[in-house]
């Protein structure tokens, strides 16, 4: 399994998780709340859920919204196949969740666990949080030491744009440290509904409202990705 085929399969997990979904769902999910799959093709969507099938982590079942079946039945066409999380499916995605290796500090694999904190313990976020940041001071040093050797070889544009991209790294680095530093103290930034004390703790009970992103475009432009147009095509049985 390749490394980005390996997020997508993560994030579709993570988000059946929440509640079970159609593909057209899913694709909205994907482009909208984690733009890191905005590169992904709609084509690279079904053969994944394919294989988690496959694998027994998903079921599909016929959508039961009575509407919707009698539009699809007027129309000729079949109604759209809603995707659940299997029992193994929960299990294995919890296993993912308490990876904390390097790949999970990498660009596109870190915003992909990111956006699913809220699920994840404690213990596992400040791993991923304090690898992140190890990954990026190295990335910034390399940065620092290389315009150093090279800035007076470079025209102002591109040592602007070497500049630029120093100050991105060091951006999101002030950013981890912020969260780092919240994870630590355990402190809750958000004000907790009265009502519904229990909306602002992830299925974990831990997620304590850290803060969130400021600057989005430092975390490899990742959360939250722009809304698509909709895509008119229907999801059917294959």
């Amino acid at each position: 399994m390749s490394r980005r085929s390996g997020i997508l399969e993560f994030a579709v997990l993570g988000l059946l998780r929440e509640s079970p979904m159609h593909g057209y769902e899913l694709r909205k999910r994907l482009n909208t709340s984690l733009g890191i799959f905005r590169a992904f093709s709609y084509g690279t969507l079904y053969p994944c859920l394919k294989t988690l099938v496959g694998n027994g982590w998903l079921i599909e079942e016929p959508g039961n919204a009575s509407e919707e079946a009698l539009a699809a039945s007027l129309a000729g066409r079949r109604a759209k196949i809603v995707y659940r999380l299997t029992g193994d499916g929960k299990e294995h995605f919890e296993e993912l969740l308490s990876h904390t290796g390097p790949d999970a500090w990498e660009d596109e694999h870190f915003a992909a666990r990111f956006a699913f904190f809220g699920q994840t313990e404690r213990e596992v976020r400040m791993r991923v949080l304090e690898g992140r940041r190890s990954r990026l001071e190295e990335r910034l040093e390399k940065m620092r030491a290389s315009l150093a050797r090279t800035r007076e070889r470079l025209d102002d544009y591109t040592l602007e744009l070497q500049r630029h991209g120093m100050e991105s790294v060091e951006r999101e680095v002030r950013w981890l440290n912020e969260l780092i530093e919240s994870e630590r103290a355990g402190r809750d930034r958000r004000r907790p509904d009265p009502e519904n004390p229990a909306e602002h703790n992830g299925t974990t009970g831990e997620t304590d409202g850290l803060p969130r992103p400021r600057d989005t475009a430092s975390t490899g432009g990742s959360l939250p990705g722009r809304p698509v147009p909709p895509d008119p095509s229907e999801d059917t049985a294959k």
